[in-house]
Order: C-alpha cells, then structure tokens, then sequence
C-alpha cells in the first residue's frame, strides 16, 4: 500500500494509475452508483487530486480485509476528513476503492467541484480507455 500513498502523496497519477487494478471498482461518496473500470477510475483520481487542497493521509489501517487510508484536505474552502477504503488482490493491485467524506457541506463541496468537471473526467477516461 505504501506504493499508492506515496504516489497519491506525490500527485503522480502515472503511478496511481499503475496502482489500480483493471476490473477496480470505485465507489464515489458523492455518487449513488459505482464506477467500474481503471480508466474511469484513475481519470477521476486525477481530477480530485486537482480538487482537493492541502491533501494528506494522517492514519493507515491494515487487516485481511484491506487497508483504510484516512486523510484530511480542503474543498472549495471547508475542511474534510474522509477515508479510502481499499481492498486488494493477490498482486497487490486495487480492486475496490471506497471514498467517504465528511462532513456533509464538505462533502457537497466535493460533489459540486467534481461534478463540474465531470465532462473532463469522462473525456480523460475515453482517451486511458
């Protein structure tokens, strides 16, 4: 997992990107439907790294079951704590990503940042694709 924090902690979405699996799902906290696929994945990896201010993991979680990230950043001026939720395979690639956020005025900063760019991330995605 250090491989995907120190690449998330870098902002170097080649590595993130390397990090991902290509069946990963990626479960937005601000969308009711997951997204599956490594380029959508990673294209909306990249915009929110672009989205959130002063990102950084404050704690690591391991079991069986995979690895929690917890981190703090900015969004659109508001404090937000939130967690990544991962779970791995045996190559140690992502195969589930989980994001939650909070608090929620936080969290709809997020969701409008991010839906404002969402045309941008489709995009992305078609040309990783």
């Amino acid at each position: 997992m250090s491989a995907f924090r120190a690449a998330v902690e870098a902002r170097d979405v080649a590595a993130i990107r390397a990090c991902l699996a290509e069946d990963v799902v990626f479960r937005s906290p601000v969308a009711h439907k997951p997204y599956p696929g490594k380029a959508i994945t990673g294209a909306i990896l990249a915009h929110v790294i672009e989205v959130f201010e002063d990102f950084r993991y404050v704690r690591e979680l391991v079991d069986d079951a995979g690895h929690a990230l917890v981190f703090e950043a900015r969004v659109g001026g508001l404090d937000v704590t939130g967690c990544d939720f991962l779970v791995l395979d045996d190559d140690g690639l992502i195969t589930d990503f989980m994001v939650m956020v909070r608090p929620l005025k936080a969290a709809q900063a997020l969701a409008e940042a991010m839906g404002a760019r969402f045309e941008a991330i489709v995009a992305l995605a078609a040309e990783e694709g």
